[in-house]
């Protein structure tokens, strides 16, 4: 890493530093651990408060200090120091996080933060298979958005031959098929981002979907997954050969042709946010304007001096519902049910030039900054959602850390609000913060208050062919209808069918698709060889998916591993294993708010199982996925490799 010499710039771009991850880069970079003891630990480390919280003099001796520190190793010899000792590493991190963490956090932080070089989970063979054992392993991927690019970067890496088949024209996944205006992620970008391709040049904290989806195309043009890539081609459906042990994937493309292709393996990262789900309203084929899903959004239909109608109130509208206001002759929003919608000062700031010069150039710095977002946006805040048994008010909200959440929110609410009451009444949720998705302000309090804006909560009992009429009498006449009506999430795989050993159908084995469960979500019984990117149970509430793709990547890989250094066919996860695994979620879901009786979203399935999201910390995941228990799985040996015995 290249300090430029301009003493300068240095000093000016330290006035931009984050500087709880500031003092710990300077500290690696040394060795120097008195600069701890001289300041205390940052009280407000959160993502975007940039101080700390630290004194206007303390502050200016950090950024004094760093200047030195940072000039003297500019014109030194210019190596970096090996990775420091787990002690001084525990030391960093919870100076950095401002209260002490465990310190098995240490392994995990070296990876997420890639503290010890630029790719620390890079896939190493132990022992490398011949190289015709390799050409004839062949791994299909099915989707290409941040899952297949994290599997099919691995993949490349290992020397696996792959192909992704993905039914758009590019990559980058629900960044690629969302359009609506004012799309952002809802995580830190310096967090939700590969480990191994982190991006010091985001625009802003939380970066729009353009900027997204370049850099997951970004990211695929330099790891040579595009040219792996089947564009504009859908898979149909996939059944397991059990005497060949073999996946026959069917497959059409733009033309309609459709074709056979045979694979060892199959890897699904289909997402889960990617099929629209249109609601279930009497007339809604009888409207006579424009009318389509958010997710599929419409940029030909102008929607300036029109009269807007928007049925939903959740992630999307939140974001887009701001623009279309400023557009919109009026614009009336449908809401079934509130939602929590907190505030966060960095949500919708941009990113200082100074900063992202930090970020390239001085040492550790940015290990350090997305470490703390790690923290901070994830385990640190899980807490938050737990249920406490003894909890005085079970009604409101879950523990006192929830009903801390709540009073805040609330008391954002009324703020924003202006005090009007028949609009507070219509916003504040009647269940516990968190117990659905969180949702961050993107200035819908204050569209709510325009005067061509109206909230309405009476219900809906009909679209007609010029609008909606509500359960209470009231037609309201509308020229465009957007519905913000979320996703299928529940059901993974769909509409592939997917046959396993035996027959069997993945959609009876998931009770008509309603009730899906894997192993970690990632394997099932009687489907060997085929593993779930972002699968049941693994929506990280607390955190970035991209860190759970890499952790359930990793996994993957492991078992890959086991096979080819093996010379196996097929890895088939145990039924006893994955009913117990599930067993012990279930149980461990009852204790979080999404358990709540008040709370029903798309987390739960009809019968109020909890099938989306994931129970544990962030660490939990990642230490139930560093590397499989072979004893979970059921291993065919036929092989021609003359390694065919299990190690030990």
């Amino acid at each position: 890493m290249n300090l430029p010499a301009d003493d300068t710039r240095l000093k000016q771009a330290l006035e931009h530093a984050n500087l709880p991850a500031l003092v710990p880069a300077l500290v690696q970079l040394t060795g120097d651990m008195s600069l701890l003891e001289r300041f205390a630990p940052p009280s407000s480390p959160m993502m975007g408060a940039v101080d700390g919280n630290f004194s206007p003099e303390d502050q200016a001796v950090i950024r004094a200090l760093a200047f030195d520190v940072l000039r003297a190793y500019r014109d030194g010899d210019g190596k970096l120091p090996a990775l420091p000792s787990d002690e001084t590493l525990q030391a960093l991190m919870n100076w950095c996080a401002g209260e002490p963490l465990p310190a098995h956090y240490i392994p995990l932080a070296i990876e997420e933060a890639a503290l010890s070089n630029r790719d620390p989970r890079r896939f190493e063979w132990n022992r490398r298979p011949a190289p015709e054992a390799l050409a004839k392993f062949h791994v299909l991927i099915i989707g290409a958005g941040f899952g297949g690019i994290c599997a099919a970067v691995r993949l490349g890496q290992a020397g696996i031959p792959y192909t992704i088949f993905e039914k758009n024209d590019s990559v980058g996944g629900t960044w690629y098929e969302n359009r609506y205006p004012d799309l952002r992620v809802d995580v830190p970008n310096h967090f939700y981002s590969f480990s191994f391709r982190p991006n010091p040049d985001w625009s802003d904290y939380f970066s729009r979907g353009p900027e997204i989806e370049a850099y997951a195309r970004g990211c695929a043009r330099e790891y040579g997954v595009l040219e792996r890539t089947r564009f504009g081609t859908e898979v149909l459906s996939a059944q397991y050969d059990d005497a060949a042990a073999l996946w026959r994937v069917q497959v059409r493309g733009r033309d309609g042709r459709e074709e056979t292709i045979v694979a060892n393996a199959v890897i699904s990262a289909v997402g889960m946010l990617n099929r629209p789900k249109w609601p279930d309203i009497e007339g809604l084929d009888t409207f006579e304007g424009a009318i389509f899903h958010s997710s599929r959004w419409r940029p030909d239909v102008d929607l300036s001096g029109k009269r807007v109608g928007v049925i939903g109130t959740g992630a999307s509208a939140v974001q887009f519902v701001p623009r279309v206001a400023e557009k919109a002759a009026s614009l009336t929003i449908f809401q079934r049910s509130s939602h929590w919608v907190s505030f966060n000062a960095s949500y919708r700031a941009t990113i200082h030039d100074d900063f992202k010069w930090l970020l390239r150039h001085v040492p550790f710095y940015h290990n350090w900054y997305r470490f703390l977002l790690f923290w901070a946006g994830s385990d640190r805040a899980y807490p938050v959602f737990r249920i406490d048994p003894d909890w005085k008010d079970p009604d409101r909200s879950t523990s006192q850390a929830n009903e801390f959440f709540r009073q805040f929110a609330t008391q954002y609410i009324h703020d924003q609000l202006g005090g009007d009451p028949g609009l507070i009444a219509k916003c504040v949720p009647d269940y516990p913060p968190l117990g659905k998705r969180p949702l961050l302000d993107n200035g819908w309090y204050a569209t709510l208050k325009r005067e061509n804006v109206e909230l309405v909560t009476a219900g809906i009992r009909r679209i007609t062919p010029k609008g909606i009429e509500t359960l209470d009498g009231r037609s309201i006449d509308l020229d465009v209808l957007v519905l913000s009506t979320g996703f299928h999430a529940g059901k993974f795989l769909w509409p592939m069918q997917v046959v396993g050993r035996g027959g069997v159908r993945l959609e009876d084995r998931w009770e008509g698709g309603e009730n899906p469960r894997a192993h970690l979500g990632i394997t099932m019984p009687d489907f060997p060889n085929l593993f779930c990117l972002y699968g049941p149970n693994t929506n990280p509430v607390v955190g970035s998916v991209i860190y759970m793709l890499e952790c359930q990547t990793t996994y993957i890989m492991e078992c890959l591993r086991a096979m080819l250094e093996n010379g196996h066919r097929s890895l088939d996860c145990r039924r006893e294993v994955h009913d117990a695994y599930n067993a012990r979620l279930d149980a461990e879901m009852e204790q979080m708010v999404w358990r709540h009786p008040k709370v029903h979203s798309y987390y739960n399935n009809a019968k109020g199982r909890v099938i989306t999201n994931m129970p544990w910390t962030m660490y939990d995941y990642w230490s139930m996925t560093r590397k499989p228990d072979l004893g979970d799985y059921h291993i065919d040996l036929t092989s021609t490799s003359p390694r065919s015995r299990l190690p030990g």
